[in-house]
């Protein structure tokens, strides 16, 4: 029997025919992302049926509709927890999905949380500190610059010129325009001025492998110093993404041992991809990781790594899928009250 698997998503045109700004869902995926990825399920030879965003999925499991499996991208719209509302819905009705588990959604959105795990792990990242208020800044007790963006937003959301912060008397101007222009913390690093990294990742815990890492080269046309939202939003025309390999570059060998032990720790699953920048000594360390990464065939990180090595898109769907399917088991009737 063909298995059948549901899709969740959030659509960016969606909210934007709701009067959402494009800022506002700029972690959204666009149509053609969501006919990529069912074009390819379906030619892997599996059916698919388009569930939505997270009220959709709910509203569906209540009238009683499943699914083998859901190949999961549904952002969320509100609160910390929000990449963790579909995962948690599907966890209820023992519904295997892709991708992470809510404890590994919600916990790698808040970036603080997130280093204060890889940091207690011995994995390599910067000082930082989280600032929930703007006279929190001058707790902070590491040597500037600095750089300061929200501490659970994604896409270079937050992110500009301005992020970098030359003095700390001038930290709490720039935590308070970002407090209150985001509404949620901010977190304060160093200024890192060495080479970015973004490593991508396949499989789930000793199966994980790094599929590839591309350096980040901010062009001419760019916002300088920044890996800004401007700069990811307009990546074509602002930024080279240049194949990097561990067998050719030390450092590369050493951002990618970072990644995968950050993948490990933190418990990702399936897929994603983690950003790394390094310090003035050379040394790359971990920033962020989304496990939850933007898969459009020609404008996301991961598949322009996979795209950089000629490995085809339905692979990675089908890498992907594979990861997950060793989740599913047979179905289990529900017990207690609806």
């Amino acid at each position: 029997m063909t298995m059948t698997i549901g899709l969740t998503y959030d659509l960016r045109s969606e909210y934007l025919a709701e009067g959402f700004s494009e800022e506002e869902t700029a972690e959204f995926d666009r149509d053609d992302t969501v006919n990529a990825i069912e074009t390819t399920i379906r030619s892997l030879g599996y059916q698919t049926e388009r569930i939505g965003h997270g009220r959709q999925l709910a509203a569906a499991l209540a009238a009683g509709r499943r699914w083998d499996l859901v190949f999961n991208i549904a952002e969320g719209l509100h609160g910390i927890g929000r990449e963790a509302q579909v995962p948690a819905l599907l966890d209820m009705y023992r519904i295997p999905y892709t991708f992470s588990d809510p404890l590994v959604m919600s916990l790698t959105l808040h970036k603080g949380m997130t280093k204060r795990v890889i940091r207690d792990a011995g994995v390599p990242t910067s000082d930082f500190h989280v600032a929930e208020t703007p006279e929190d800044a001058h707790a902070v007790d590491f040597a500037g610059p600095y750089f300061v963006k929200p501490v659970a937003e994604g896409t270079g959301k937050g992110v500009t010129p301005e992020s970098i912060v030359r003095r700390k008397t001038d930290l709490e101007i720039q935590c308070r325009r970002l407090i209150d222009t985001f509404h949620q913390p901010v977190i304060i690093e160093p200024y890192l001025p060495g080479r970015e990294f973004t490593a991508g990742i396949v499989g789930t815990g000793a199966n994980a492998r790094v599929l590839g890492t591309i350096e980040v080269h901010l062009l001419n046309t760019a916002e300088q110093g920044v890996y800004s939202y401007v700069n990811k939003e307009e990546c074509e025309s602002r930024v080279l993404y240049r194949l990097v390999r561990p067998v050719d570059d030390p450092v590369v060998a050493e951002a990618e041992a970072v990644a995968l032990a950050a993948w490990r720790t933190l418990g990702c699953r399936d897929a994603g991809r983690l950003d790394l920048r390094c310090d003035a000594g050379g040394h790359p360390l971990f920033i962020e990781v989304n496990p939850l990464a933007g898969i459009h065939p020609e404008h996301s990180d991961l598949p322009i790594i996979c795209n950089h090595l000629g490995i085809p898109y339905r692979d990675l769907i089908g890498w992907i899928i594979a990861s997950a399917a060793t989740r599913v088991e047979q179905p289990h009737p529900l017990r207690g009250a609806a």
